[in-house]
């Protein structure tokens, strides 16, 4: 399969192997890897910090791209998305010296797309209800369901190691296991109309998630029969954009979902009392929670309410999301002095407003998030970031000021 890669493709990839390769036994490195590791020993020693690039990649990725061939540009953003943080902003996204392909393998819990109109410009979106009445239209939701495919995941592995495999020996890694219900839900429904089948129809939406959630259970047993389970330790992807760095689970096989991380989030009903999301998610979410070895909550919502009646609960729990949309000294005060990593996603717009970064501004609000989650494992990640405006001098600026104060203001 390799030899459709043009030799200019093929010399490209190489080059780009040769620099992870350099990256990943760098002195650099190695100090970075004691960070995460660290923080997966429950030591409260370095947190880590890095600027996720997710939502501008037109800036950081697209630009550099050099490969004309297509299975040849897929494993160079690939590399490239590998690289950035590291190349570009000098911040502690930890490098292997393996090339990583995921196993491709996933659930779905209901069976019926959604209609979602996309803005022209920027981020947005609208969606347009196919479910208005989840009594009425039930049927229509159809059956979830799952799939893997290993034979496909091993062809890329073969493809990328035939181009450069004895610089980079192609490694299967596996994503944490996931069970979102509600943004597909929302997806489906829209925002208004779940949340009035939480008034209207409650035992149909009760019928609904506890649906979604035993397809997701199906789905872990399928992985446990089929024996398609690898360990999640290391450099290997967590939700968030995070890493699986941990002591607590198996290095060496996976033959349980109790042996990998979890995730789980539920940001759609942030805007619920901590008493509904109780009746509505939580049950369902603690059957997943035991199905997983760790687990890693959160995206954007508030868990700040829902903490100590919910989520406490949850012995497994090992990193959560705070976002800025949460009282931070509270959470801080929740994870002072635990195992949980306080999984820290400062506001964007310090780093996207148009002009110089106000470096006196950046300081006063790091004092805060870094004093209130003082006592904690601590790992910073800058995330929801939609420009740098190709800066990335900017980039790398305003991880310097990040890492200088959480020297300066974060207390083990």
């Amino acid at each position: 399969m390799a030899d459709t890669v043009s030799e200019k493709d093929r010399a490209r990839l190489r080059a780009l192997a040769n620099k992870q390769l350099a990256y990943a036994h760098s002195p650099e490195n190695d100090a970075i890897l004691k960070k995460w590791n660290a923080l997966g020993e429950g030591r409260r020693e370095s947190p880590t910090v890095r600027l996720l690039f997710s939502n501008f990649t037109n800036e950081v990725i697209a630009p550099r791209m050099e490969c004309e061939g297509k299975d040849a540009r897929s494993i160079e953003w690939g590399m490239l998305s590998t690289l950035v943080g590291r190349e570009l902003f000098d911040d502690d996204t930890p490098i292997s010296p393996t090339y990583d392909v995921g196993l491709s393998a996933g659930a779905w819990p209901f069976g019926l797309s959604a209609n979602i109109t996309y803005t022209e410009h920027g981020k947005g979106f609208h969606i347009n209800p196919v479910i208005e009445d989840l009594e009425a239209d039930y049927e229509k939701l159809g059956k979830g369901g799952f799939r893997a495919d290993l034979a496909g995941t091993k062809r890329r592995m073969e493809f990328a190691g035939e181009i450069f495999g004895d610089i980079l020996p192609p490694r299967m890694v596996m994503h944490n296991l996931t069970g979102a219900i509600t943004n597909p839900l929302v997806h489906l429904m829209g925002m208004e109309n779940l949340y009035l089948a939480i008034y209207d129809t409650p035992e149909a939406l009760h019928k609904v998630m506890d649906d979604a959630t035993r397809n997701f259970e199906a789905f872990y047993d399928y992985l446990e029969r089929e024996k398609l389970l690898l360990p999640t330790c290391g450099i290997s992807p967590v939700s968030q954009e995070s890493f699986a760095f941990n002591h607590e689970l198996p290095t060496d096989r996976a033959e349980k979902t109790t042996d990998v991380w979890g995730f789980l989030e539920s940001q759609e009903t942030t805007a619920v009392s901590p008493e509904t999301f109780g009746e509505f998610v939580f049950p369902y979410q603690d059957r997943l929670v035991r199905r997983y070895g760790l687990l890693s909550y959160g995206c954007c919502e508030r868990v700040d309410a829902i903490f100590p009646d919910y989520l406490s609960k949850w012995k497994n729990l090992r990193k959560l999301s705070v976002s800025p949309f949460n009282n931070e000294p509270q959470v801080g005060e929740y994870l002072r002095g635990t195992n949980i990593v306080y999984y820290s996603k400062p506001r964007a717009e310090f780093v996207t407003n148009r002009g110089p970064l106000d470096e006196d501004a950046l300081r006063k609000y790091f004092k805060g998030v870094f004093t209130a989650a003082s006592g904690c494992l601590l790992e910073v990640a800058q995330r929801e970031v939609g420009t740098i405006y190709g800066d990335f001098e900017r980039g790398r600026r305003y991880v310097e000021i990040t890492k200088e104060c959480v020297e300066e203001y974060w207390r083990p």
